[in-house]
């Protein structure tokens, strides 16, 4: 039997919502060890001073399975 744990990470990039969430999955498998899935629970951009967007955001949940 497996466990689970779900933990939310905020990636950014100035490219788009794809590289944003590639990002912050190759951050997180760093970290985490056997991460098995993510979703994307929130997405946002930031403006610069002309009102053209500067960058791109994604909030995701990322699910890793416990070490026994």
């Amino acid at each position: 039997m497996s466990v689970a744990r779900v933990t939310e990470i905020k990636a950014s990039s100035p490219k788009g919502f794809d590289a944003a969430m590639r990002e912050g999955l190759d951050r997180a498998q760093k970290t985490l060890k056997n991460v098995k899935s993510a979703w994307i629970q929130d997405q946002e951009v930031l403006l610069d001073g002309k009102g053209k967007i500067s960058e791109y955001r994604v909030l995701m949940k990322v699910t890793f399975i416990l070490n026994e």
